[in-house]
């Protein structure tokens, strides 16, 4: 028999920064924040390294970092949803430093800031050399669990989006301990993270397989921009999945990259070598190591001695394979880092689907464009999370009736294997129709085998996209249309069908 409860508020599905600062914002009202993990496990913002970029400096502005973020998107950002990231951006990393996230600060008390590629300006906040994710999350964790507001319950997965008979999203149909639970509530808010876990190399937490994506996606919601897929280019090469990262604020302080002959390659692939766009890096790297020679991170000269109080974490991950970077090159490789797609949202993070809100990576709200900037993913999360909270906190109460369904299909986990091995290869740094055709032939057969669940969907979405997208533009590089067509235009989907609407962007 399935439970069934009704929580008289907002139900966040999603624990991460965007879910827990949803969650924060719906007051005075009540959210009930579902989790398949335990709180600050499983999610990617416990694992961000570099930080949350920000106008704080006196030499920096929000239109300067408004227009590094426009650049990075290759002509596919929303100008008007990339203003409201960066002038609300500031503010949102000095609320999450009043809840007692330990940001590092200068002799003047300001917030100590580092240069990240692509960035015109010195403005990434950072934690501890690169422990921002992890201690953001600490705060945001411990304000959640004291907080008389918001209920938590962990080891909770979604299996469908719960819809009444206007096509309202009216709540969800879990799973707990192998038993399934009916939640209904005024408002949902998707905070579920990223795909990196489609991919078989990611450096994110393998329980992030884009399972809100293919939830909203199998109910109806618009989604945008599938194709997107943005691989670091420094995920160090140890065999480990998920991989570790080495930071890309390494770069920043100096560290060059090598081939296996000692030749720092960068230089031949773009004039700001280290610092390129993360696109531009990734391939050079893929292409190095597809040529035979290899990748290599080399921090010696830049951090040296310093390596364990400036960057303890990528410190940790190089000492426990036995590689000491302090005097050893680090093998570096790319790998699935972060999704530019999403559920279409607008600024209030509103879905096509009422009652239906998505923040963070899951989300499509445009500000990252073909190629996200670095360090924006946190600041995106803050900033659109608390809009998502407040704006489900003041939906009003649905009337009509709720219609009940079953649980969509799950994927086994030798399916799932196999996909992971699938998408690295065809839909993976570089891509071409033959490759992305058999992608789309073997989740097609997946689908035929096990049914099409929130999973299989993600993935489908990706391939069907990029083998739609005949051009090449940031994150997504076609061999056989290496050229990036005019005008830039997003990518808008409807399931079923995945019939792509070219829509140009402003």
């Amino acid at each position: 028999m399935i439970e069934r409860i009704h929580h008289d508020g907002v139900l966040v599905i999603g624990a991460g920064l965007a879910g827990l600062t949803a969650a924060m914002a719906v007051a005075p009202r009540k959210a009930l924040v579902l989790s398949p993990t335990p709180l600050n496990q499983g999610c990617s913002s416990a694992w961000a390294q570099g930080g949350m970029a920000a106008a704080l400096g006196e030499d920096d502005a929000p239109a300067l970092h408004a227009a590094d973020t426009l650049a990075a998107g290759a002509g596919l950002c929303d100008a008007g949803m990339v203003d409201i990231l960066t002038r609300e951006g500031p503010d949102a990393v000095r609320h999450l430093a009043e809840l007692g996230a330990p940001f590092d600060r200068t002799a003047e008390g300001g917030f100590a800031q580092s240069l990240e590629a692509a960035h015109s300006r010195a403005r990434v906040a950072r934690v501890k050399g690169d422990q921002a994710g992890a201690e953001i999350m600490r705060a945001m964790t411990v304000a959640a669990y004291v907080s008389p507001l918001i209920n938590t319950r962990a080891g909770v997965r979604a299996r469908l989006l719960l819809q009444d008979a206007t096509g309202r999203v009216r709540g969800v149909l879990a799973e707990q301990k192998g038993r399934l639970i009916e939640i209904t509530a005024d408002a949902v808010v998707l905070a579920t993270g990223g795909i990196g876990g489609l991919y078989a190399v990611t450096t994110t937490p393998a329980e992030l397989k884009g399972e809100g994506l293919g939830l909203a996606a199998l109910a109806g919601a618009v989604i945008s921009d599938p194709e997107f897929v943005q691989f670091h280019p420094t995920a160090i090469d140890i065999g480990r999945d998920p991989a570790p990262l080495a930071t890309e604020a390494l770069r920043g302080e100096g560290a060059r990259l090598l081939n296996a002959a000692g030749e720092a390659f960068m230089s031949r692939y773009d004039p700001a070598a280290e610092l390129a766009p993360r696109d531009v890096v990734a391939r050079a790297i893929h292409a190095e190591i597809q040529a035979g020679r290899g990748a290599f991170l080399d921090a010696r000269g830049a951090v040296g001695d310093h390596f364990p109080d400036e960057f303890p974490g990528v410190f940790a991950a190089c000492m426990s394979a036995g590689i000491d970077p302090r005097y050893q090159v680090i093998p570096v490789a790319p790998a699935c880092h972060y999704h530019m797609g999403g559920v279409v949202t607008d600024a209030t993070g509103a879905t096509s689907l009422t009652g239906l809100y998505a923040a963070g990576e899951c989300a499509s709200t445009g500000v990252h464009g073909a190629n996200r900037l670095a360090s924006n993913s946190l600041l995106e999360a803050a900033v659109f999370g608390a809009r998502a909270g407040a704006a489900a906190r003041d939906i009003g109460a649905p009337t009509a009736r709720l219609v009940r369904g079953e649980a969509l299909p799950d994927l086994p986990a030798k399916a799932l294997a196999a996909l992971r091995q699938a998408m690295s290869r065809d839909a993976g740094v570089v891509r071409d129709a033959d490759g992305l055709t058999r992608l789309i032939e073997t989740v097609e057969a997946m689908k035929a085998e096990h049914g099409e669940g929130p999973i299989l969907a993600a993935a489908g979405l990706v391939a069907e996209a990029a083998l739609a997208r005949r051009e090449s533009r940031g994150a997504h590089y076609r061999t056989d249309f290496p050229l990036s067509a005019e005008p830039p235009a997003r990518t808008f989907i409807t399931h079923p069908g995945q019939q792509a609407l070219k829509v140009a962007a402003e």
